[in-house]
C-alpha cells in the first residue's frame, strides 16, 4: 500500500529541491557560500534570473509524465514524447542537450522508442549518459510502486525516450526502485533496488550506488551532470540526512548541477521523510505546488493499467 503522504512528498520534494537549486545552478560552493553563507532558503534571480520558487525543466518534464499517467491511465510512450515536444515547443528556459536533441528527432519523425538511441549513437562518450532522465523519472514509481516488474520496464523505456544509455535507464531504475520502497515502507529500499539490477545493469552504476550505504568520506561525492555522480551523491544525501530539509540544502549547496542534485535528492528524501515534513516556507512560494499534490494523490490512489496493452 502507498502512502499518499510519501507520494506527495516525493513529487513536492523534487520540485522544491529543483526551485532550491536554481539559481545557483553552475556555482561552485565556495560561491554559494559568499553569497549565501548556506543557502536554505528559495532565493529569486541568480542563473536563470528567474523569481523564487520558479522550477525547471527537471520539475515540467517530471510533471509531463505524471500527467501523461493520470490521463491516459496507463504508461504510454508516445503520449509522454508528445508531452515533452508541448513543452519544448513552448520555449523552457532551461533543457538539457540530450534532451533537446532527442525530442528534435521525435519532432523530425524519429519513433519514441528510437529517437533517445539516435541521438546516444551519436554522442562520445563523456557527453551520452546525462542525469536527464533520473530527474523526471519518480512519477512512475509512485504509479507502479506494486509491481516491480513494470516498474522496471517503464523506468528504461521512459528514460531512452532521450537518454538511451544503460547507466541512464538503470539508474532510473535503482532510483525509482528505492523510491517505491519508500512509498511501501521497506526497510532498506536502495539495497532491495540494487539487487534487482545487479548483474544486469552497467558494473560501473552498480558498483558506486553500492558504495553509498557505507561511505565514509563524502569529500568524493561529484556535483556533476553525469547520471552515475548525480545518483550517488543524492542517494548518499537522502538517505544520510535526519530530516528532508537537511538532505536538499546538503545536496544543493555542493554547487555544481544543483537543481537536478536538489530534484533527485528531493524526490528520495521526499518519499522517505514525507511531504508533511517539508518546510512550510518552500512550499508556500514552489510553483505547481497544488498540481503537484494532486497528481501524486492520483497516482498513489488510482490503479493505472500495467498491462502495456496501450503502449504506442
Amino acid at each position: 500500500m502507498v502512502s499518499v503522504d510519501a507520494a506527495k512528498g516525493t513529487l513536492l520534494g523534487l520540485a522544491c529541491g529543483d526551485a532550491l537549486g536554481r539559481p545557483v545552478e553552475f556555482r561552485s560552493p565556495t560561491r554559494i557560500a559568499e553569497e549565501h553563507g548556506t543557502l536554505t532558503e528559495m532565493v529569486g534571480n541568480g542563473t536563470h534570473g528567474k523569481p523564487a520558487g520558479t522550477v525547471t525543466d527537471d520539475t515540467d518534464l517530471a510533471l509531463c509524465i505524471a500527467r501523461s499517467l493520470v490521463e491516459e491511465g496507463a504508461f504510454d510512450g508516445q503520449d509522454i514524447a508528445d508531452r515533452f515536444a508541448a513543452w519544448y515547443d513552448d520555449g523552457p528556459f532551461d533543457v538539457g542537450l540530450m534532451t533537446a536533441d532527442a525530442i528534435s528527432e521525435y519532432q523530425a519523425g524519429i519513433s519514441w522508442r528510437d529517437a533517445g538511441r539516435e541521438v546516444w549513437q551519436r554522442r562520445a562518450e563523456g557527453s551520452n549518459a546525462g542525469n536527464g532522465s533520473i530527474m523526471r523519472c519518480a512519477p512512475h514509481a509512485i504509479a507502479f510502486a506494486d509491481d516491480p516488474s513494470t516498474l522496471d520496464q517503464v523506468s528504461t523505456q521512459s528514460s531512452a525516450i532521450t537518454h538511451y544509455d544503460p547507466r541512464c535507464q538503470y539508474g532510473c531504475v535503482i532510483l525509482n526502485h528505492t523510491i517505491a520502497g519508500y512509498l511501501r515502507g521497506d526497510d532498506e529500499p536502495l539495497t532491495d533496488a540494487i539487487e534487482r539490477v545487479d548483474g544486469d545493469a552497467p558494473d560501473e552504476l552498480v558498483e558506486t550506488i553500492r558504495l553509498v550505504p557505507n561511505l565514509v568520506d563524502e569529500t568524493h561525492l561529484e556535483n556533476t551532470g553525469y547520471v552515475v555522480h548525480t545518483l550517488q551523491t543524492s542517494l548518499y544525501d537522502a538517505l544520510t540526512a535526519d530530516t528532508a530539509e537537511d538532505a536538499i540544502t546538503t545536496s544543493v549547496n555542493r554547487g555544481g548541477d544543483t537543481d537536478t542534485l536538489g530534484a533527485v535528492t528531493g524526490a528520495i528524501a521526499g518519499a522517505r521523510f514525507g511531504a508533511e515534513t517539508l518546510p512550510d516556507r518552500w512550499l508556500d512560494i514552489v510553483e505547481y505546488r497544488d498540481d503537484l499534490e494532486l497528481l501524486a494523490k492520483a497516482l498513489a490512489t488510482n490503479e493505472i493499467d500495467s498491462s502495456f496493452g496501450r503502449m504506442k
